[in-house]
């Protein structure tokens, strides 16, 4: 992926890691767009970030994509990637029998990039060079027990990613995936932003745009998520599996 003079769609991009993003592409001299559900969240990135257009998209909902698409489109005919961070997590009590929560959330990290992805192909396919970056997490490889649907639906993002790169292989457009780590980020609730064991945003923000810029291809994954990542592959899933749970449990 070239890292400038792209025009980038970043879903969820408010805050946290999405904002984080958005502002480090501008800084590049990349004409940006963020985009999200919650509207004072976007104009606060506007407010810091002159330069950053925001746009009100719930990927959650088929209705607004298929509404803000071709306007997107219309006010911005050289897009050439987007950023599919929106997401939500939850915790979850399997035992208590309420779905709802897993529900919204395969609705929101799932289908939310199948669907936006489905809209934005036809125009992608259609520049020269063109990007899909998704952002699944470390906990796609190794799930945290008591959010067993955002887990699982990182997991589902990243695979639905290796057959996208698969199928687009022969197109102008490169399919990134970036895995992050436990961040500084409201993700999971405010004390998450503040927590010592996690991993700073603008520390991970430096270290995922450096990746970007040395010529990643495939998976974008910082150091700090080697453990989950590499996990399985050198025998120790059970080992980390376990760790991350006590830690979080």
């Amino acid at each position: 992926m070239k890292t400038s003079g792209n025009t980038i769609l970043i879903t969820g991009g408010g805050s946290g890691i999405g904002r984080g993003l958005a502002e480090a592409f501008a800084a590049n001299g990349n004409t940006v767009i963020v985009a999200g559900r919650r509207r004072s969240a976007l104009d606060n990135v506007v407010a810091a970030n002159p330069n950053i257009t925001a746009i009100e998209l719930d990927v959650a909902d088929l209705a607004s994509i298929a509404a803000v698409v071709p306007a997107l489109l219309r006010d911005f005919p050289a897009l050439d990637a987007v950023i599919h961070n929106a997401g939500i997590a939850k915790v979850e009590k399997v035992v208590d029998g309420d779905v709802a929560d897993a529900e919204a959330t395969i609705a929101t990290n799932v289908l939310g990039p199948i669907r936006l992805t489905a809209a934005l192909l036809p125009h992608l396919l259609a520049q020269p060079s063109a990007t899909i970056l998704t952002v699944t997490s470390g906990l796609a490889f190794v799930p945290l027990a008591s959010s067993p649907t955002y887990s699982a639906s990182k997991a589902a993002l990243h695979s639905y990613t290796e057959s996208l790169r698969e199928q687009l292989k022969a197109t102008s457009i490169e399919v990134l995936e970036i895995a992050p780590p436990y961040v500084q980020t409201e993700l999971g609730g405010a004390q998450q932003a503040t927590d010592p064991m996690a991993m700073p945003l603008p520390e991970f923000i430096a270290e995922t745009i450096k990746i970007i810029t040395g010529g990643a291809t495939g998976e974008v994954v910082v150091d700090r998520c080697r453990p989950l990542r590499d996990a399985e592959a050198k025998g120790a899933y059970a080992a980390t599996f376990a760790a991350v749970n006590a830690m979080h449990g």
